[in-house]
């Protein structure tokens, strides 16, 4: 029974962001299994969250300003930790999916609330200040316990942190890709001006982790080989600012044969239902990723029957195989990456086998079985917490 269970979910965004996206469909989910569950996050007292949802949920007032990321991240954990101190006693669980919640919703827990706290790792962000790396330590050593969804960053948190951790996989709901109708799919290449050209649709921003230098290259490198895709960029929110990296990236265009609005379209954030219109109408997703917690957006490509080439990095193996349902060429190589995109783009029977091999992958991350195993470690911990 789950009737008695109430677990808060705490996320620092209401933008697609990985995590939050995890923390809507999580919510959701556990709300169809019967749980009592609240979604709290960062954002305009009257605003919403990327999308609509059915789980109740409220938004504590963001920091308007900062001068720098450390300011941001510590303005922002107080934000969360004086909304969340105004909590009745009425939780059983604080699940937060990010260092600012979790590092919240310990100092709360600390100042006398007493509820023990959940914390999903999807990655450790690349901070360079003292200060921030100690503050994202902290937010893994302090929860009461630590979820995350890939063995190998199980592997992770044991080596460098001391820490152990249960593997709950991400989930992804295929009703958010739904087919479309050849006319819209149509429109939105016309949009990007694609013409007769291949579309590469690309998710999230021009940042180090999503390796969009070595995509570029890789793309400077399919023109010098006569092929020239479009590639579109979605998305680009972030928490941090890579907007260094990101002007470096977009000046090498010109050395690399590539034009800012031709070859490379950024469309940026858009709601979602067309984030899964865009799926449905590219030729192939790139995500050459040189670090992810799980890749959520390459079981998102699959759910939408997209071609998928992504990277050899360990995640991507744990449910992708190379040439069955994915293409994974080596991590940080743009001729690889060049190659396997020049093969998806050419070879339909490959697409097509990528597609099928895809459909098989989708049907065992269903977000019903997450919320299921949740559940049973919400419990665990609650037992635990008992016997203490």
């Amino acid at each position: 029974m789950t009737d008695a269970l109430k677990v808060a979910v705490l996320t620092y965004s209401t933008k697609p962001r990985g995590g939050v996206v995890h923390s809507l469909s999580l919510a959701e989910a556990l709300a169809a299994q019967g749980v009592d569950v609240h979604l709290f996050g960062l954002g305009p007292a009257d605003g919403e969250f990327f999308r609509p949802t059915t789980v109740p949920f409220t938004l504590f007032p963001a920091p308007e300003t900062a001068e720098s990321l450390e300011d941001k991240v510590f303005a922002s954990v107080d934000a969360m930790a004086l909304g969340l101190k105004g909590l009745d006693a009425g939780f059983d669980i604080l699940h937060s999916q990010d260092c600012i919640s979790a590092r919240a919703a310990t100092r709360v827990r600390d100042d006398g609330l007493s509820t023990p706290v959940v914390r999903t790792v999807h990655h450790v962000d690349d901070f360079t200040t003292r200060a921030l790396i100690d503050c994202q330590r902290q937010a893994i050593l302090q929860p009461d316990h630590i979820l995350v969804v890939s063995t190998r960053w199980q592997e992770i948190m044991l080596e460098e942190y001391g820490r152990r951790a249960d593997i709950v996989r991400n989930g992804v709901d295929p009703g958010r890709f739904p087919a479309i109708t050849d006319d819209r799919r149509s429109a939105l290449r016309e949009s990007v001006s694609a013409g007769d050209r291949r579309v590469l649709l690309s998710i999230g921003g021009i940042e180090p982790r999503k390796g969009s230098n070595e995509l570029f290259e890789a793309l400077g490198i399919l023109k010098e080989r006569g092929l020239r895709p479009v590639l579109v960029m979605l998305g680009g929110h972030s928490f941090q600012d890579y907007a260094a990296y990101r002007d470096a990236a977009l000046a090498r265009l010109p050395e690399l044969g590539l034009e800012l609005g031709v070859d490379i379209v950024q469309v940026g954030t858009v709601d979602d239902v067309t984030l899964g219109e865009w799926y449905r109408a590219a030729d192939a997703l790139a995500f050459p990723s040189v670090k992810e917690g799980f890749g959520l957006v390459a079981l998102e490509g699959q759910a939408a029957d997209l071609p998928v080439v992504a990277s050899s990095i360990p995640v991507f193996a744990e449910f992708l195989t190379d040439g069955e349902n994915a293409l994974l060429p080596e991590v940080g190589n743009p001729i690889a990456i060049a190659d396997a995109l020049e093969r998806v783009l050419t070879d339909s029977d490959l697409r097509a086998r990528l597609v099928a091999g895809g459909r098989e992958v989708v049907p065992r991350f269903g977000w019903d079985a997450s919320a299921r195993r949740h559940i049973e470690i919400y419990r665990e911990v609650l037992a635990g917490r008992a016997q203490s």
